[in-house]
């Protein structure tokens, strides 16, 4: 039979690696009246909650030996890229995100009293050798304001998370989602409250809800679906959508829960420099930060490659809009394929091994068996010649060895090991964004056909 390259065998997460915290149900599924909130930072105040849970106060570790730092709480930064799953040693992306984290205004109000507060209240790095010096330990301090750090430290009715499956989510919609619905994994129920579809854009993107929003089908096409497809592969929970109607119109949405026993892991997905380097162009952060959630790493970075090298040609019509240039390049694939294949060797050979091992050998193993029949009808479009010429390599080839090609591929063992070969000589290895958008097309296609 063909061999299958990259199976990985499952490995549950320790209770150690998990890293769980209790958020308040309050602060679930947060809505923004005034800043935003990005994937970065949400991973970050994630964090913030964690290590605060877990510390015996605030002052302990505090690298200088002031009355101020004594009302912070201190981690090593670098502890903090870590847990966020950031994938870089640049501070400046850090720093924005806690000055976002900082533009959060949050409102609360009871039968006696309201309360408006700043998410998080103050943040600060500190390095006894010198900020701008290589040497030393770079300390991250913060602080809550009052509610928002009894809600931290004392939350009254919450929902364990855990840090462990919040870094494997490649999207600010995957995060915010998959945070909601594990509040519901333990109701007997299992379903989400039912909310207006704007309620959710609001809840999921992290943006205020304005009066131009797009159109339900988009916000189901590019955000819904991409992060329901993720959830399901990644976390211990899987989700289902459930649309409510008036007439033909969707007007609200619940989501089904129920546990997961399998996910997969994924490498960090937050490069700052890639971040940066979209940045130069004139992309927002958020935008830069989708582009890399969303895009196979080695395409982007040639992409970028190319942008670059385009824009300093003194010899070339000066680009008006780097940005839309470059999306253009993106969406039309100007980067040779060679270039990406260089740079997906160089990314694979450079990227660290996961820390904790788990499968997606399901999805895996289901993608490539539907491109190995795409890879059939692509043979059997060919010319005789070339499908003679095609059937003697595979004779000569290792996937053939112990298979009887004597009579082609008559076969079905023949023909099921000639399949995986020949799709492998047409195509590369499947990226984590391969296989997330496979796994979203066929439950898409899944959702269809039970609605038929």
């Amino acid at each position: 039979m063909a061999t299958r390259k990259g199976k990985r065998t499952t490995d549950a997460p320790s209770k150690a690696d998990l890293k769980e915290f209790r958020k308040t149900n309050e602060a679930i599924g947060l809505r923004v009246s005034e800043g935003r909130l990005s994937l970065l930072s949400r991973k970050i105040f994630n964090v913030m909650v964690y290590h605060a849970q877990r510390l015996p106060g605030k002052g302990g570790n505090a690298p200088i030996d002031t009355d101020a730092a004594k009302n912070y709480y201190w981690i090593p930064l670098a502890e903090v890229a870590r847990d966020a799953a950031y994938d870089s040693k640049d501070v400046d992306l850090l720093k924005e995100c806690a000055l976002e984290l900082q533009n959060i205004r949050i409102h609360s109000e009871d039968a006696i009293q309201w309360t408006s507060e700043r998410l998080v209240s103050s943040v600060k790095l500190v390095n006894t050798s010198g900020l701008k010096r290589q040497g030393g330990t770079l300390w991250f301090g913060f602080a809550f304001p009052p509610e928002v750090e009894s809600m931290v430290m004392s939350p009254g009715s919450y929902t364990k998370l855990s840090v462990y499956y919040q870094a494997l989510l490649r999207s600010g919609a995957s995060l915010a989602l998959y945070e909601i619905c594990r509040r519901y994994a333990t109701n007997p129920s299992r379903l989400t409250n039912r909310q207006e579809w704007e309620w959710w854009y609001g809840a999921l993107t992290g943006n205020p809800v304005t009066g131009s929003l797009p159109e339900y089908k988009y916000f189901k096409r590019d955000t819904i679906k991409t992060a329901i497809a993720e959830i399901n592969m990644v976390t211990d929970i899987s989700v289902e959508l459930i649309e409510h109607k008036t007439g033909r119109r969707v007007t609200a949405l619940q989501f089904k829960v129920t546990p997961n026993e399998t996910s997969i892991s994924l490498p960090p997905v937050i490069d700052g420099g890639m971040v940066n380097r979209m940045m130069a162009l004139g992309m927002s952060q958020d935008d830069a930060c989708n582009l890399l959630a969303s895009t196979e790493e080695a395409k982007l970075a040639a992409t970028l490659d190319l942008t670059e090298k385009r824009i300093a040609n003194p010899k070339a019509p000066k680009i008006e809009s780097p940005v839309a240039f470059f999306k253009t390049a993106l969406r039309d694939n100007y980067a040779a394929p060679v270039e990406v294949a260089r740079k997906t060797v160089l990314q694979v050979e450079a990227r660290p091994k996961p820390d904790v091992k788990a499968s997606i050998g399901r999805v895996r193993d289901q993608y490539l068996a539907a491109r190995a029949q795409d890879a059939l009808g692509l043979y059997q479009e060919l010319g005789e010649d070339e499908q003679a010429a095609w059937l003697e390599r595979f004779k000569d080839s290792d996937a053939a060895k112990g298979i009887n090609v004597a009579r082609g591929l008559t076969a079905p063992t023949a023909r099921n090991a000639f399949s995986y070969w020949f799709a492998a000589q047409q195509w590369s290895d499947p990226t984590d964004s391969d296989l997330l958008a496979f796994a979203a097309q066929r439950q898409d296609r899944a959702a269809g056909g039970a609605a038929n």
